[in-house]
């Protein structure tokens, strides 16, 4: 009986953390990606999951879709979650120069 309350204490303490390891840090990043795209409107340059820059140009929240600008005359309907970042041309750069340049990475690690 005790080698039981110990293994279960144990397995008890495993998921605990790996709740803790995996679980919470990814509910974290959904909450923050979500509350992100909540800020999103018209005319925000935004980055794509698959890289690709654009200008939003409509968004329609309940069905979880976005109308993005990619050139004059082109426009994708992509999904919401597909909207990772704000394009800022200089952290673009930035991290464009990382691994060429070791002042880059050094702003990198630094924050900014």
């Amino acid at each position: 009986m005790p080698e039981f309350v110990a293994f279960s204490v144990v397995v008890l303490l495993l998921l605990g953390a790996y709740w803790s390891m995996v679980v919470f840090p990814k509910q974290r990043a959904f909450k923050k990606h979500n509350q992100y795209v909540r800020t999103l409107g018209p005319g925000d340059e935004v980055i794509t999951f698959g890289g690709i820059i654009g200008t939003i140009t409509s968004m329609d929240t309940d069905a979880g879709v976005a109308y993005v600008k990619i050139a004059e005359g082109v426009e994708v309907k992509v999904i919401t979650a597909s909207l990772t970042r704000p394009y800022v041309p200089e952290e673009v750069a930035l991290h464009a120069r990382v691994g060429i340049d070791p002042a880059a990475e050094a702003q990198v690690r630094r924050g900014g």
